[in-house]
């Protein structure tokens, strides 16, 4: 079974710099598309940025936007979210997620697996 496993979150003060990465054992993410989303305390998780494997296709929501970049880091194999700027706003817990048909980007109830989550916490 595939196992998504998110590494790299943690506490920067606003302005700064972090970037988390998703790995997927038992599997790879060829022909897949691969979604970073973030939920909030009492919220339902929302797509923050979203790579197309095989066309190389991105989307990004527009509160992230020229901040945040996703991309392949084929060194390690993994779909890595380069975070910068960062506000408290940004503060939630991070997942990886991926799908292998339906819409670009689709919305999470297209996402077949997940991971289990990395906290990022942006202090002011």
């Amino acid at each position: 079974q595939v196992q998504l496993v998110e590494s790299g979150g943690g506490l920067v003060q606003a302005g700064g710099s972090l970037r988390v990465s998703c790995s997927a054992s038992g599997s790879t993410f060829s022909i897949y598309t691969i979604g970073w989303f973030r939920q909030y305390p009492g919220k339902e998780r929302e797509l923050v940025a979203a790579l197309d494997w095989s066309g190389g296709h991105t989307y990004y929501t527009d509160s992230v936007t020229g901040r945040f970049t996703i991309f392949i880091d084929n060194a390690k194999n993994t779909v890595d979210l380069q975070m910068n700027s960062l506000k408290p706003e940004d503060t939630a817990v991070y997942y990886c997620a991926r799908k292998s048909s339906g819409p670009f980007p689709g919305t999470a109830a297209w996402y077949d697996d997940w991971g289990q989550g990395t906290q990022v916490t942006v202090s002011s």
